[in-house]
């Protein structure tokens, strides 16, 4: 056994041995990689993006090192083309640089223990998702306490009402005042017509609610009646109807069919009938749902998508539409549901839950640090700062001027005496001084009319809020030169910035604006922008069984679209004309139609009485697309032409050099 001495010892001869090797490391990361004119990026900038955005990412096409270098230096070229044109200089972007590092400084603001408690108390709570209801009794958050206490009171007496079996329902219309509780009769040319909730919210989650009132929500058993919850809005009395399992992002199709009154074709009863018909149709009979989809719903929107809607949290759709989805396993289909748009058959593609804590913690942390309850983390944190940085504070100097402040001050009129003496140091730092004047100056800019306060409380209030933003902005002005890594992170939306706004002068908006320059792309590559085979196609949807005939012996006889349309019109047929070019999966029954001139085939519905009539009008072989059709494609082509042919000229413009042995050591470094 070594003894410890001897250990010791041998430790410190160890270290000495490595220092020459992580001294050589340390000297060779700072010297220079690649020059760009006369610009040098050391190998450590180089390094430290290459881990950033190619190593410790989960970015699917990782990049070896001298890929990523090709795209590193052409990135640097670009961002020192936009410093030589002193684009950095413009005032919106100087503002836009500015307000993005606002944002990377929040969690210089807030403490650490405090926000990893309420980070762990989110992530416990977004586990859950949550379906209540409340009754609001207004309170202003400043009131006074009597005032306060009778709000509390009517609560008070509210929830016994409930608790004495009352309908929660009805007792929110009565008493609630949330406006969104009662109906609304429609005011011409300001709102429509509005069925009040009865209180009820829908579903939710950790985040979606003002803090106080989520944690009233999570603090109440399911089926229970809150204690009258203290929000800025007033005391909420909260009733929970359920929580479940968090279902986190969703994924679901629908096919949706619209109830109109004003249709007849569309009342609630018809369109209900078919939607239980297609649902039957769906369950029973099987098929392809995406050929479901393309015959029925009337979401122009998913069609094309099988139905998909975009991923979706619980907070974000209907309350119905989510019942739904929870009373559902991946790829089964609900009976219709009735919501204020008129009926859907939901099919759950899937969910992905919140992930486990360390997946999540770092977005939880953010939402925090912008959520009201990160005001808890900024009191503690402004304390360390003060510790930190040795402020020091004159109580006397405070409690003495704001002795002097009169009522003024909560009618927003305060002008100071000018007996005050403002050179007064109300706070400090070993390098900083803040008086009277400057706390007189802050009241100036930031008094408001007060309707409880007294003047002396409404001025200790603004004193908090004076030596908070001074405290932080101190603090602020620090950030670059105490923590490094901030630094390199506002150098990094500093350069994002910059390339944007250079990308859109010198390649997006250019090739939107040249048109020959597109024309003369499109000719060029025309034949990498197809059409499929496709066909012109008559498509007739009757909603009526009784004129079905009469139409189809008309389009067969060969009526003109525009003549048929007329016909349809005056005689107020209950049909509808389409004429349009198809591809393979654009219209179920076009595909179902034998593709040549003249082929004419009848599609009765079995869901409803509508039957489609489709005839071929003309078949075309595969083309190229005109400049117009293929436009969006040709600008996206042309931009890339028009970066290639630019970056051509920057290296021109700033010569690159790469010092190679550094390189084959940075390559080896990765290779270990």
């Amino acid at each position: 056994m070594i003894r410890k001495q001897t250990r010791k010892n041998w430790l410190i001869a160890l270290c000495l041995m490595m220092m020459p090797s992580l001294l050589s490391a340390q000297s060779y990361t700072k010297k220079t990689l690649i020059t760009l004119g006369d610009k040098e990026i050391s190998v450590k900038e180089f390094m430290d993006t290459y881990e950033k955005n190619n190593i410790n990412t989960d970015v699917i096409d990782k990049k070896n090192v001298e890929d990523y270098l090709d795209l590193y230096i052409d990135f640097k070229l670009k961002v020192t083309e936009a410093e030589n044109l002193k684009m950095d200089t413009s005032a919106s972007f100087i503002k836009e640089l500015h307000n993005y590092r606002q944002q990377l400084a929040k969690p210089y603001f807030s403490n650490d223990d405090i926000t990893d408690e309420l980070v762990q108390e989110a992530y416990d709570r977004m586990q859950y998702d949550i379906n209540a209801a409340h009754i609001l009794i207004r309170c202003d958050a400043n009131a006074v306490p009597a005032d306060t206490l009778a709000a509390y009171k009517k609560a008070m007496s509210i929830r016994e009402r409930i608790l004495k079996g009352e309908d929660f329902g009805e007792v929110a219309v009565e008493m609630s005042d949330d406006p969104s509780a009662r109906d609304m009769e429609e005011i011409p040319g300001v709102r429509r017509a509005y069925k009040g909730n009865r209180g009820e919210l829908g579903y939710f989650t950790a985040f979606d609610m003002v803090y106080p009132f989520e944690s009233g929500v999570y603090n109440t058993e399911v089926g229970g009646v809150s204690m009258p919850t203290r929000s800025d809005f007033g005391y909420h009395i909260i009733k929970l109807n359920s929580k479940t399992p968090a279902s986190g992002l969703i994924r679901a199709a629908h096919i949706f069919l619209a109830v109109d009154p004003n249709d007849p074709n569309k009342s609630d009863s018809l369109v209900r009938e078919k939607a239980y018909n297609i649902y039957n149709e769906v369950t029973k009979e099987g098929g392809d749902w995406s050929d479901f989809v393309r015959r029925y719903s009337d979401d122009k929107g998913t069609i094309a998508n099988n139905g998909v809607l975009s991923p979706f949290r619980v907070n974000q759709i209907v309350p119905e539409f989510i019942s739904a989805v929870k009373s559902l396993q991946p790829d089964e289909i609900s009976e219709p549901v009735k919501t204020s748009f008129g009926y859907h058959i939901v099919r759950l593609v899937g969910t992905t839950p919140p992930g486990d804590f360390e997946t999540e913690k770092s977005r939880i942390a953010e939402r925090v640090e912008r959520d009201m309850r990160g005001q808890l983390s900024e009191e503690i944190a402004m304390r360390r700062i003060m510790k930190d940085n040795s402020f020091k504070e004159d109580a006397k100097v405070k409690d003495a001027f704001i002795a002097t402040i009169d009522s003024t001050i909560i009618e927003a009129k305060y002008q100071a005496n000018e007996e005050i003496d403002g050179t007064k140091v109300i706070f400090s730092t070993k390098d900083k001084s803040w008086t009277v004047q400057d706390f007189i100056d802050y009241i100036y800019k930031n008094q408001k009319r007060q309707g409880f306060l007294t003047p002396s409380a409404y001025a200790y209030q603004l004193y908090d809020g004076f030596l908070q933003q001074e405290v932080f902005a101190y603090e602020d002005s620090k950030l670059e030169e105490k923590y490094p890594d901030f630094k390199a992170l506002v150098q990094e939306y500093h350069d994002g910035i910059l390339l944007f706004s250079l990308m859109e002068n010198q390649v997006w908006n250019k090739a939107v604006e040249d048109t020959l320059g597109l024309q003369n792309y499109y000719e060029k590559n025309k034949d990498s922008y197809m059409w499929s085979d496709r066909v012109k196609a008559m498509v007739v949807t009757c909603h009526r069984k009784d004129n079905v005939e009469e139409i189809k012996k008309m389009i067969s006889d060969g009526i003109e679209m525009d003549s048929l349309r007329s016909f349809l019109k005056e005689t107020k047929a209950q049909a509808s004309a389409r004429l349009s070019f198809y591809q393979k999966g654009d219209n179920v029954n076009v595909d179902a139609t034998e593709w040549t001139v003249g082929a004419m085939k009848e599609f009765p519905s079995k869901v409803d009485n509508s039957t489609q009539i489709i005839k071929i009008i003309e078949v075309r072989q595969p083309e190229p697309k005109t400049f117009k059709e293929a436009r969006g494609v040709v600008t996206s082509g042309y931009q890339a032409e028009l970066e290639v042919q630019w970056l051509e000229q920057l290296r021109e413009k700033y010569p690159v050099t790469i010092n190679e042995k550094l390189l084959e050591k940075v390559k080896k470094n990765y290779n270990k």
